[in-house]
């Protein structure tokens, strides 16, 4: 590509020099407007946008963990024309931050009720809430946390797909312009080679020259007939390879026509680039595929410090204010509260807390395996920033000569 880039840029000093009559143009293709039309319809940048969808519809997923409930449950027997029982209870639960709070009622009946069920129409009003495990962080939060975090991500997800897929759309556009401007070079040294070798054998009829001068003439033209017919096949070949990212609003793709040509007078517009040390750094604080990592890390530091909290034991703390009717709020005083409850705790502990001590342990060995990647990330793409810089010195210094 440095040679076709050098080759253009020798082509415009020669151009000058050489006033040959340059074959007709059709209309232009210029770079923004070939870089408008892959935003706009290539499948790829489509592909692309869907990145920060997904993560929104995720985001909706995990805002689910907190969207309240309502439940029924009915139970009913009768055998031998006894009603042995009915159970009657719709409950509605509200999750919160950290814990649940339910309220719900009971119709109950029945000849044969367990003792612990309160007959007839009663209603509650309760709160669940963790005090070790859970208390700090747990699923829901958690999955909140990351799907959060994750659309920022996927914004950095999309921007480094766009810029790949610009990069080489960059880059078949400048092979394009490069081929089609090589083309008409070897247009302009063919016209003069054929007006050279016309006055060569005016030359050897009124003799002037040899014989041998005008054999060396038409080999000259010869030759540049096959390098023009080499720079045509390598043009129609970049024309191919830009097509594949040329599509219809349609959805279809298709061919470059014949009478498109690239704007090569962009080849002159030549910006001094910024240090070597200030692109590095701007890379380091920019770069899509590295910000990618750092969010990455982010929530990989949530599932750490969810992992940590289950090396806690489950105690979770139960409270249900009682009340007779469908009016759990019905007269509530000190006296309701002092007789009409109940309560719980449930207790878990593992004895050998195996399973969580692996979690915790797998979610530090992912952070850091995640750092290592980063640290390569950021490595890889500091060399090749200064292999790129130390190309584009080399071509000016060429380009300098060559003009």
């Amino acid at each position: 590509m440095r040679i076709i880039i050098l080759v253009i840029f020798i082509a415009f000093t020669t151009n000058h020099a050489v006033k040959a009559q340059s074959p007709t143009k059709g209309r232009t293709l210029s770079l923004s407007e070939f870089m408008q039309e892959i935003r706009t319809y290539h499948p790829y940048a489509l592909r692309a946008g869907l990145q920060v969808s997904k993560a929104e519809a995720n985001l909706l997923a995990s805002r689910g963990g907190f969207d309240p409930t309502l439940s029924v449950n009915a139970d009913r027997k009768t055998f031998d024309g006894k009603n042995y029982y009915y159970y009657t209870n719709p409950e509605l639960k509200l999750p919160l931050p950290v814990g649940d709070i339910y309220a719900g009622v009971e119709n109950n009946g029945g000849s044969f009720l367990a003792n612990e069920v309160t007959a007839g129409q009663s209603s509650y009003l309760g709160l669940s809430i963790p005090v070790l495990k859970g208390l700090l962080l747990d699923r829901r939060r958690a999955t909140l946390q990351q799907a959060k975090i994750q659309i920022t991500q996927s914004e950095q997800e999309q921007a480094a797909m766009l810029n790949d897929l610009f990069f080489e759309a960059y880059v078949a556009y400048w092979e394009w312009a490069g081929a089609y401007d090589l083309y008409q070079v070897y247009n302009n040294y063919l016209t003069v080679s054929e007006a050279r070798a016309r006055l060569v054998r005016i030359g050897f009829v009124n003799g002037d020259r040899s014989g041998m001068d005008t054999t060396e003439a038409s080999t000259q033209v010869l030759q540049f007939k096959i390098m023009q017919v080499d720079a045509l096949r390598e043009l129609n070949n970049a024309k191919l390879q830009l097509s594949n990212y040329l599509w219809a609003p349609d959805g279809d793709p298709y061919l470059l026509g014949e009478n498109i040509v690239p704007d090569t007078e962009a080849f002159m517009a030549v910006t001094d680039a910024p240090a070597m040390e200030q692109l590095i750094t701007s890379n380091m604080l920019s770069n899509p595929n590295l910000l990618f990592y750092d969010y990455k890390l982010q929530q990989l530091e949530v599932e750490r410090r969810l992992k940590r909290q289950s090396l806690l034991p489950t105690v979770n703390l139960k409270a249900n204010m009682l009340n007779r009717d469908y009016f759990v709020l019905k007269g509530i005083n000190s006296a309701l509260l002092q007789n009409n409850y109940k309560w719980g705790i449930d207790v878990k502990i593992p004895l050998l807390w195996r399973e969580a001590r692996g979690d915790y342990r797998m979610a530090k060995l992912k952070i850091q395996e995640t750092n290592y990647e980063l640290t390569q990330k950021q490595r890889a793409s500091e060399v090749k920033i200064r292999n790129y810089y130390n190309d584009y010195l080399q071509l000016s210094k060429q380009l300098n000569l060559a003009i």
